[in-house]
């Protein structure tokens, strides 16, 4: 049975595992709103250097080959703001998961601490009912760690293709760059 203090006490920790993932969402949200700013402001400072740069233009030769001097540095930027997204992205969700485990893996050592509570006072004749919540109790466990596994494998092969996504991108507009460079000279 729980005393007052103990729902008290875990009523501070839920409390404090709120606080702690409000500023670790806000934590993140600022690094965001940082990095499209920053975005942003570059962004703007290019612009006025490329259209300096294309009213200086000449011929049609010098347009094309300004066009395509801009495209390969444009996807390369485009692959870096995804690559932070998604670096930001994952740490925040490592925040949270963090405390997720840690919140299962507490609420799993004082549940079990119940159940050996309750199977120590169980009255005679009930060991198989007893053996069958232990068996349940097992089970449930196994069950969390396998989807444990299997959502950081998925989580690791989610970065995968995303590493091998963002390689492709940059090597087509490499070969993009390239063929257009060709075709203004």
């Amino acid at each position: 049975m729980l005393t007052a203090d103990q729902v008290l006490d875990q009523q501070k920790n839920l409390q404090a595992s709120l606080f702690g993932l409000t500023a670790k969402a806000f934590e993140g949200y600022e690094k965001l709103v940082e990095l499209n700013l920053q975005v942003a402001k570059t962004a703007l400072g290019e612009a006025a250097e490329t259209a300096q740069q294309a009213i200086a233009v000449k011929d049609p030769q010098e347009f094309f080959a300004l066009q395509a001097a801009l495209l390969q540095p444009s996807a390369e930027k485009a692959v870096a703001y995804s690559r932070h997204l998604y670096d930001i992205a994952t740490a925040t969700s490592s925040e949270f998961v963090k405390l997720a485990e840690s919140q299962v893996s507490d609420a799993q050592v004082k549940f079990g601490a119940v159940v050996d509570n309750a199977t120590k006072n169980a009255p005679a004749g009930t060991e198989n009912a007893v053996a069958l919540v232990k068996s349940a109790v097992a089970a449930a466990n196994n069950a969390y760690e396998s989807l444990h596994k299997a959502a950081k494998q998925a989580s690791e092969i989610a970065e995968s293709n995303f590493n091998a996504v963002t390689s492709t991108a940059v090597k087509a507009t490499q070969t993009a760059s390239r063929t257009a460079k060709r075709a203004a000279a």
